[in-house]
């Protein structure tokens, strides 16, 4: 029976994290891992340069108390991640310093990943995509230890341990990747191959903070109070799924690891361990505003692709406030954004709503729009 163990944390301080973190390892079991003297690779959610406090990025005092537990287990700590934009290690070095890494870092003794190679991942059994490039840190670690950030995302319905592993593909074949998976079960059935392909040993959710309504960057900031831990990444975003009132098996991306047998069917399946699982649940959490329209699944099966076109919210730009930085037209996989006159258009007519310019904008202002046929 998969387990998950739901510790109590209240603020974003070391020693309540780390008395958080060696709860969810010991009663878990965790350090039956060979960490003596192995290569051990944190992945944390670092999607833009940003302040840990907006709550978009995983916070760098829970990957020191995680780091910290590595070390008294005898491994040694990298921390590598591949945001959403450029992957050169100026970027990469620009990223830790404004998130709050490279203080953190030295203060602790772990190594941030400054090696930008990737390398070719064969996944021969995966039921969408049969090869991935990957950063190589991930590649060469004996451990892995995923820390996501518990977020909504318009695109997949939920930011957790499976989307975060998205973050191990090197910078702009992101895009890519999102133009040949533009329909959003078939990315979130990629998500899954990835997963498998590099599978994390452990999955730590920071869900002191999390973010509600149009995630994983545009959203705000909700008070949820726990660090949830296991070493099945589904089951852990099963049970984060349910924490935020969004039904596991509403979520492409576990529906497709409950179909292949990667988790249980059910979270009443998963032994939770820690808090009663009621004890966290906010019935209130807004969801992002691209979520789907119930009504198209009833329509005859001719009409469902026009419907869906129509009903699917569409990324907006408040072009007065834009400042033409570019973030947007780079992160795009359509390649249907262009700056004019240091402002940011949309083409729509090649736009496929995975929502990357929304997620990657600095200064988020690209808001998710539908009909307001649809708002009713």
């Amino acid at each position: 029976m998969e387990q998950v163990y739901l510790a109590p944390c209240t603020e974003y301080q070391y020693e309540p994290l780390k008395q958080a973190v060696d709860d969810i390892f010991n009663h878990l079991q965790l350090n039956r891992f060979p960490f003596q003297n192995a290569n051990v690779v944190i992945k944390p959610n670092l999607l833009m340069k940003c302040n840990p406090h907006t709550a978009i990025i995983t916070h760098p005092l829970l990957v020191a108390a995680v780091g910290t537990k590595v070390q008294e287990l005898g491994g040694k700590v990298t921390i590598a991640e591949s945001s959403g934009g450029r992957y050169t290690p100026s970027t990469v070095k620009n990223i830790y310093q404004a998130c709050g890494y490279a203080n953190m870092a030295q203060q602790y003794d772990f190594l941030l990943n400054t090696d930008c190679s990737y390398r070719s991942l064969k996944t021969p059994t995966a039921v969408r995509c049969k090869e991935f490039q990957v950063i190589s840190p991930i590649l060469d670690a004996d451990i892995i230890i995923d820390i996501g950030k518990l977020k909504t995302h318009c695109m997949t319905g939920m930011s957790g341990a499976v989307k975060n592993m998205f973050g191990v593909v090197p910078g702009l074949m992101k895009p890519e990747l999102h133009c040949r998976f533009p329909d959003t079960k078939e990315f979130s059935e990629m998500l899954v191959d990835l997963c498998e392909a590099v599978r994390p040993h452990i999955a730590i959710m920071d869900a002191v903070m999390g973010m509600e309504g149009n995630g994983p960057s545009g959203g705000k900031p909700r008070f949820i109070g726990t660090i949830v831990g296991g070493s099945n990444p589904y089951a852990v975003d099963m049970v984060c799924a349910s924490m935020i009132s969004l039904k596991p098996s509403d979520i492409f991306m576990l529906a497709s690891a409950m179909e292949r047998g990667l988790c249980p069917k059910t979270v009443e399946e998963i032994e939770i361990l820690g808090l009663p699982l009621s004890d966290t649940v906010i019935s209130d959490f807004l969801p992002p505003q691209s979520k789907s329209s119930d009504f198209i699944q009833y329509l005859p099966s001719f009409l469902r692709p026009l419907a869906a076109k129509i009903a699917t919210p569409v990324p907006k730009i408040r072009t007065g406030k834009c400042i033409g930085c570019g973030k947007c037209a780079e992160s795009c996989p359509q390649h249907t954004i262009e700056i004019k006159h240091k402002k940011a258009y949309i083409i729509y007519d090649n736009c496929i709503r995975c929502y990357c310019c929304h997620e990657m904008c600095p200064e988020h202002i690209i808001d998710i729009k539908r009909l307001a046929l649809f708002n009713l």
